[in-house]
Order: C-alpha cells, then sequence, then structure tokens
C-alpha cells in the first residue's frame, strides 16, 4: 500500500529526531552517536569544566587517536611533543568522563570514520556526528550523519542535542553496470566534478539507483565519505540486506531479540514510494571512467584520459580565474591528458580507501610487480583490526615485496598533521579526499585517485590508465 504522506529517508531519520522546534528556527536535533578524536575535542572538554558541565551521556560517544599518530614503528616512542600532549589529553578526558577510548594501546584503534562501522556503532536510522568533515561516511548505513565544529562538539557532550538547520534534499541516481577498472572512487569524483564543489550545498544527498545496490558497504562509504567536497551536509544510502549482514554480530550492534526488532525497524527506513527530492540528477554507470583530479580541490576531476581543461576556453571570469590559479600551483598545461606525467609519491590509505576491499584492490595490481624506483609508497590501513587481516592474507607482503611502505593506522598523508608529508612541489597520487594547496605537505602537490589507479601510478611512475594493466 501506498503511502499517503511519502517521505525521503532523510525525512524519517530528520523528524523522529526532532526535540523541539520554533517557527523559523534551527531544530534542536537529538544525537544518537557522538565520535570523537584527539584533535577537536581538548577544547570542547575545556568547555565543559570552565562552565562546571559534565558529559550527559558517555555512552553515546567513541573516541579513538587517529590524525595526529604517527603510523610508524609503535613500540618507538613519540617524538612529536604536540602529538604527545593531544593523546594525553583525550585519555584523560575519557577516563574522567567515562568514555570508551580506543587509544593506541588498543586494538581497534584507527580512523575514526572507519571504526565507527567496525564496532557496529554506527547504525540505520541514527544521526552521528563527529568534529571532523569526512563524518557523512558514515551515512553509507542509512544513517543521517554530518561533521561538527568545536563548540558543537562540546554542546552534544553537554546534551546529546544540536541546533541545525534543515537541508534540502538531493537525489544522484547511478543505474547500470560499473565498468572495469571503475571504482566507487570513481564514482564519486565523477559527481563532484559535474556538480561542482558548491553543488551540494544546503542539501543532504541519497544515492539511489543499482550501480549504489549493487556496493559493498565498503564502497558504499567511500562514496558517502566525499558528499562534503560536493558542497552537501550529508550523503546517504539507504540500508538493506548488505547493511543488516554487515552490522550482525559486532560488538555494538544489537543481539538476539534485540537485534531482530532492530532490523525490523530499519527494513522502514528506505524511502517511500513517491517521495520528492528536491533536486535530482542522474548518471550511466557505463559511461564512467577512471578519475583523477588535476586542481586544488575535488571539483577539478576529469576521466583519466581526458584533457585538463584550459582556462582560455570558459567564459565565466570566475571559473576562467580560479583554474588558472590552481593549474599556476599545480604547475600543470591546460588542454593535454595527464597521462604520462611523473609522480613522486603515492599515497593509499585514509577514511575514503583505507579498508580491506582497498588494500585488496591495490595488491592485486601490485602483486608479483615492483614500485617504480622513482616513487615513494605508502600503504596505511585505517584500523587496527584491517592491519591485523591485510597481514593474515598476506596483502602486507605482497606490499612490502613491491617496495611499499606497510604503515600503521592512521589518517597518515591525508592531513599530513604526524610527519607523513610531502616535501614542496612533490607530485602525489593519492586515494585521499582532499587536493587542497599543502593539504598533503606544504607546496605538494595531489592528483586523487582510487586504490586501482593508484597502484598502477606506483608501478610506471607515472599517472597510468589502470585499465591498461588489468
Amino acid at each position: 500500500m501506498a503511502a499517503t504522506n511519502p517521505r525521503t529517508m532523510f525525512e524519517k531519520i530528520w523528524e523522529s529526531h526532532v526535540v523541539f522546534q520554533e517557527p523559523d528556527c534551527p531544530a534542536l536535533l537529538y544525537i544518537d552517536l557522538h565520535l570523537i578524536h584527539e584533535v577537536t575535542s581538548p577544547q570542547a572538554f575545556q568547555g565543559l569544566r570552565e562552565k562546571g558541565l559534565k558529559v550527559r551521556q558517555p555512552s553515546k560517544t567513541v573516541a579513538t587517536v587517529d590524525h595526529i599518530v604517527p603510523t610508524t614503528d609503535r613500540s618507538l616512542p613519540i617524538t612529536d611533543p604536540q602529538a604527545s600532549e593531544l593523546i594525553a589529553q583525550l585519555r584523560g578526558n575519557c577516563r574522567e568522563n567515562g568514555i570508551e577510548l580506543h587509544g593506541l594501546e588498543s586494538r581497534h584503534q584507527g580512523i575514526v570514520h572507519v571504526i565507527g562501522p567496525e564496532l557496529g556503532a554506527t547504525q540505520p536510522g541514527m544521526t552521528v556526528v563527529c568534529g571532523d568533515s569526512h563524518t557523512a561516511t558514515h551515512g553509507a548505513f542509512g544513517a543521517l550523519a554530518f561533521g561538527v565544529g568545536t563548540s558543537e562538539v562540546e554542546h552534544v557532550l553537554a546534551t546529546q542535542c544540536l541546533l541545525q538547520n534543515r537541508p534540502r534534499t538531493m537525489e544522484v541516481r547511478v543505474e547500470g553496470t560499473l565498468p572495469p577498472g571503475v571504482t566507487a572512487k570513481d564514482v564519486i569524483l565523477a559527481v563532484i566534478g559535474r556538480i561542482g564543489v558548491g553543488g551540494g550545498t544546503g542539501h543532504a544527498i541519497e544515492y539511489t539507483g543499482s550501480a549504489f545496490r549493487a556496493m559493498s558497504m565498503e564502497e558504499r562509504m567511500t562514496v558517502c565519505n566525499m558528499s562534503i567536497e560536493g558542497g552537501a551536509r550529508a550523503g546517504m544510502i539507504a540500508p538493506d540486506d548488505a547493511t543488516f549482514n554487515f552490522l550482525c554480530g559486532r560488538p555494538r550492534a544489537p543481539q538476539g531479540e534485540a537485534w531482530d526488532a532492530a532490523v525490523a525497524a530499519w527494513r522502514c527506513l528506505p524511502g517511500d514510494e513517491g517521495a520528492r527530492y528536491d533536486r535530482s540528477i542522474a548518471f550511466d554507470a557505463a559511461q564512467l571512467e577512471p578519475m583523477i583530479t588535476y586542481g586544488t580541490n575535488p571539483g577539478m576531476a576529469i576521466p583519466i584520459t581526458a584533457p585538463v581543461p584550459d582556462p582560455a576556453r570558459m567564459e565565466d571570469a570566475v571559473r576562467q580565474s580560479a583554474l588558472r590559479k590552481a593549474l599556476g600551483y599545480m604547475a600543470i598545461e591546460p588542454g593535454k591528458p595527464l597521462l604520462g606525467r611523473p609522480i613522486d609519491v603515492v599515497f593509499i590509505g585514509s577514511c575514503t580507501n583505507s579498508r580491506i576491499s582497498d588494500l585488496r584492490a591495490a595488491a592485486k595490481v601490485l602483486r608479483g610487480k615492483k614500485v617504480s624506483p622513482k616513487v615513494r609508497v605508502l600503504v596505511v590501513p585505517g584500523s587496527q583490526p584491517i592491519k591485523r587481516q591485510a597481514e593474515a592474507e598476506g596483502l602486507a607482503d605482497v606490499f612490502r615485496q613491491a617496495g611499499c611502505e606497510w604503515r600503521e593506522a592512521g589518517c597518515s598523508m591525508c592531513i599530513a598533521m604526524n610527519g607523513d608529508m610531502l616535501a614542496p612541489g612533490q607530485y602525489s597520487v593519492s586515494t585521499s579526499n582532499r587536493n587542497f594547496e599543502g593539504r598533503q605537505g606544504p607546496g605538494g602537490r595531489t592528483l586523487l585517485a582510487s586504490p586501482l589507479t593508484a597502484a598502477a601510478c606506483a608501478l610506471t611512475g607515472v599517472v597510468t590508465d589502470v585499465r591498461t594493466l588489468l
């Protein structure tokens, strides 16, 4: 029977979490899961102390260390005093407030957006926040997940609620089967390349269509992870059997009868027939190709065989100026493909592409081969469980034998706060999510790509279409 008032998945989750709503004001939204890390939480805890407040619901918060932790040998002492201090502060704050912490000694330590799903803490229908812009990752489970600022971290700790303006809804539909060599990372880069870095501003995006339904949960997380790069407040994919199978039996997932009840409720979350979005765009999966970025934001993305856009051919003066500036920083000539351009570093990791399926894909390309002697290759698993699994499957041996550096779990070169960074002028093919000026190190130049493309570039030492190697 069709719903009398059909609603999108976003509308169902939002409306069920509104605690109070004044007309023409932001809604007070209840938060189910709060994820914290060592960089954006110290000021929030200090704010609580200054106001004489306590964490309202410690069981709703999960902490880890990831941004500033070194990815080198964990048996060695941390030499960066700032990193040591931030890690110690988080440990003390969590101990004082009874918050679950996965520090360097934890078997579950890892990138916050990797371990939330691994623990089963991320679940369909939840509202999830974190002091990190890539919190949209958790939307892959049919959750409403978004990043918040430090003052908002404090507010959630104190109240378990947050004032939020209701975003509009946007559908991104991709139908069909992805061609060989085309991955979830290529799909989201193609989406952002089309809509631009502001195309999703003020919207919560729901990804629909057969291409997303066919993706694993890890691939869906890659897609939702980069929603913020298109300006969106959140990215979401409706839960299904793949979601439930992923969560079943995980430490924080419901158990027994509670599991059965949860799954029954989760099956009601997908949008109703006839529900309308404020905006919709569609793609044909068969027309997609491996993607790569050429500029200084993720919207500057092209198929890997396509020429770099020429600002002289642009009519919009603002876009023309932005492209000239980006190409000047990147020292890239317009009008020619990036294929064959020498590179210096390959980074396989980050909350976008550090999961076991990403490592398997890269290892498939590298197995039995050697990376170019001119290229440094860092492979950084997203969590300690992923690291152990990769080692058990022999993937770590594949990387080491190919000449890659096999690292400990952490954000690593994605954000370059931990010693893993580019030298000025170096080019990196990176599986991370941002190619901003200096993001991977002052003066560093980042080309975003999939793990398949990154591994192909590592072998040849130049920008390479992985389809020529498959």
